[in-house]
């Protein structure tokens, strides 16, 4: 599976950025698929996961009730809609993708990732 991640930019703090990963290959029912973000000098973080069937999700406190991760199985596509983003939601934005089942906040844990996005959100 190879993932291609799209949708970063510059957006003022307050504002939305919607991330799209698409994904290249078969997505079998027990995928799951994240996002993670790093930050410059910090340790890549678990932002949001999404389970391929069944669509349970699971995401960071930081996060929650302004980020909303969702899937389109007939496109192999998850998305990461951001609002009322800050800015220390600035980072570079990775997808990725789990084999096994669980929706893991580990980086560790997955298989497979996307090339990164630049978000970037001023003050």
């Amino acid at each position: 599976v190879q993932l291609q991640a799209s949708g970063g930019g510059l957006v003022q703090a307050g504002g939305s950025l919607r991330l799209s990963c698409a994904a290249s290959g078969r997505m079998f029912s027990s995928y799951v698929m994240a996002w993670f973000r790093q930050a410059p000098g910090k340790e890549r973080e678990f932002v949001a996961a999404i389970a391929w069937s069944g669509g349970a999700t699971s995401y960071a406190n930081s996060v929650k009730g302004r980020f909303t991760i969702a899937k389109d199985n007939a496109k192999n596509t998850v998305y990461l809609q951001m609002n009322s983003l800050k800015p220390e939601d600035t980072a570079v934005y990775y997808c990725a993708g789990r084999r096994g089942g669980g929706l893991m906040q580990s980086p560790s844990e997955y298989d497979y990732w996307g090339q990164g996005t630049q978000v970037t959100v001023s003050s």
